[in-house]
C-alpha cells in the first residue's frame, strides 16, 4: 500500500496515466529513451539579435552535422565532397541550383547524393525514438522517409528496395524537393535539445526573427538574460524599461527591430528630438561608424538627436523609481541632481568632473526628474505601442520558459 505522503503524487500521475496499461507503456517508453545514445545538447548565449549567425549555427548544429559526415564517410569520400554535402544539408535551396548548373548528369549525382544523405540521416535518427521521429517527418514524404530510414543497407535485398525508391523519386522529378526535406530533417534531428542562456535582444537587427524561431522550435529552454528581461519589462508596460530598450536600439542603429519587427512607432520621439535638439549636433550620441544598414548623414543626425532625447527621458524615469523605492539603495545613481547646470560640471562620489555635453533644455534644475509635457506624451505613446504589439505580446505571454513540441500521437 502506498504511504499517505505518496498519495498526492500518485493522484497527480493518475490524471495523465489513468490505467495500469498507460503507466506501464510510459515506463517502457522512458526506459527505451534511457538506452538511446545521448542526443546533442546545443547551448547558445549572447545572441544579441544576430539572426543570420544564429540561423547558421542552428543549421549546422555548431559543427555536429559536419562531424557526423566525417564519422559516416571517414576515408570513403574525399574532403571536398564532404564539404559540399555539409553545405547542401545546411542550405539545400541555395546550394542545389549552384551544383546542378555545373552537372552534365544530374541523375547519377542525385543517386549518389540521396544515398549519402540517407546515411547521415540514419545516424542522427538513431538518437530518437521511432514515435518521436515520425512526428518530425515532412508530411509530403512521411511514408517514403519512414521506409527509407527503417531500411538499412545490411543486405542486397534491402539495398535494392532503397534503390527502387530512389529511382522512382528521380524519375518523377521529385528529387529536388525530397532532397530539401531530407536535409531539413537532418538539421532538426541533429539537435536533441536547444538551450538558450541569455541575451537574445539588442545590438543586432533580428531579435524578433530569433524569437519567432524559438517559439516554433521543437525542443528548447530559455534562461532570460538582462537584455531580455528589460524587453519583457517594456512589453509589460514599464516606462523605464521602454526608454532603456529604445535607447539601446538607437545606440546601435537598430530601429528595424522596433519598427519593422514589432510595429513600434518612433515618430513621436523623432518629432520631440527635432524640436528640442534642432540646433544641437548631439555628437556624443551618434550611432556607430559601421552599422548593419547604411545610414545617410541626415539619418545619422536624426538618430543622434532621438538617442539623446530618450537618454534624458530614461535618466528621469529611473530617477523617479529610485526616489519611490529608497530600499533599493541606489541614490548614487541620482546624477541629474548632482549637475551644476551653470558651470557644466557633475559631482560623482565627491569628485567634480567637467561635462562633455552641457545642453539640457528639457531638465528643470529644481525638479530634474520631472518629465516635460512633451516627454510624457512621447513615453505614453511608446507605452501604448509596446503593449499593443501582437508580436511582442506573444513573446511576453509564453506560458513557460521551457518549450517542448512533441510529435502528435
Amino acid at each position: 500500500m502506498p504511504s499517505n505522503d505518496s498519495l498526492p503524487y500518485l493522484n497527480l500521475l493518475a490524471t495523465k496515466y489513468p490505467s495500469i496499461q498507460a503507466a506501464s507503456a510510459a515506463i517502457i517508453t522512458l526506459s527505451a529513451q534511457l538506452n538511446l545514445p545521448k542526443g546533442t545538447e546545443h547551448f547558445l548565449s549572447d545572441i544579441h539579435g544576430e539572426y543570420e549567425a544564429f540561423r547558421h549555427v542552428l543549421k549546422n548544429g555548431s559543427g555536429s552535422i559536419r562531424r557526423k559526415i566525417e564519422e559516416v564517410f571517414a576515408d570513403t569520400v574525399i574532403e571536398a565532397e564532404k564539404n559540399t554535402l555539409a553545405t547542401l544539408i545546411y542550405y539545400p535551396e541555395q546550394k542545389l541550383p549552384l551544383i546542378l548548373e555545373n552537372l552534365t548528369d544530374p541523375t547519377e549525382w542525385y543517386r549518389v547524393t540521396l544515398f549519402r544523405l540517407l546515411k547521415v540521416c540514419r545516424t542522427v535518427a538513431a538518437k530518437h525514438l521511432q514515435s518521436e521521429l515520425i512526428g518530425f517527418l515532412s508530411k509530403d514524404f512521411a511514408t517514403i522517409l519512414e521506409e527509407l530510414l527503417q531500411t538499412s543497407d545490411g543486405n542486397e535485398e534491402q539495398r535494392a528496395y532503397c534503390q527502387g525508391i530512389i529511382e522512382t523519386i528521380i524519375a518523377t522529378d521529385t528529387a529536388p524537393t525530397f532532397l530539401t526535406a531530407l536535409a531539413e530533417l537532418i538539421q532538426r534531428l541533429a539537435i536533441a535539445r536547444l538551450h538558450i542562456i541569455g541575451d537574445i535582444y539588442d545590438r543586432g537587427p533580428g531579435a524578433h526573427l530569433i524569437m519567432d524561431t524559438l517559439i516554433d522550435y521543437h525542443t528548447v529552454d530559455i534562461q532570460w538574460g538582462n537584455h531580455d528581461i528589460v524587453w519583457m519589462g517594456a512589453a509589460a508596460g514599464s516606462e523605464a524599461c521602454i526608454a532603456s530598450v529604445v535607447r539601446l536600439c538607437l545606440r546601435h542603429a537598430n530601429i528595424d527591430t522596433l519598427e519593422t519587427g514589432y510595429g513600434i512607432s518612433l515618430l513621436p520621439l523623432a518629432s520631440l528630438a527635432m524640436e528640442v535638439y534642432g540646433n544641437d549636433p548631439c555628437a556624443l550620441f551618434q550611432p556607430p561608424a559601421k552599422t548593419e544598414v547604411e545610414l545617410s548623414d541626415h539619418e545619422r543626425e536624426l538618430m543622434a538627436k532621438m538617442h539623446k532625447a530618450i537618454a534624458i527621458i530614461q535618466l528621469k524615469l529611473e530617477g523617479q523609481i529610485i526616489k519611490r523605492r529608497p530600499h533599493y539603495e541606489m541614490e548614487d545613481r541620482l546624477l541629474l541632481e548632482q549637475i551644476d547646470y551653470v558651470q557644466g560640471t557633475v559631482n560623482v562620489d565627491g569628485a567634480v568632473y567637467p561635462m562633455r555635453d552641457r545642453d539640457f533644455p528639457t531638465i528643470d534644475p529644481s525638479q530634474p526628474y520631472e518629465l516635460t509635457e512633451r516627454e510624457q506624451a512621447v513615453i505614453t505613446k511608446l507605452k501604448h505601442s509596446f503593449m499593443t504589439s501582437n508580436r511582442l505580446q506573444k513573446t511576453r505571454s509564453l506560458p513557460v520558459l521551457e518549450r517542448q513540441h512533441l510529435p502528435d500521437s
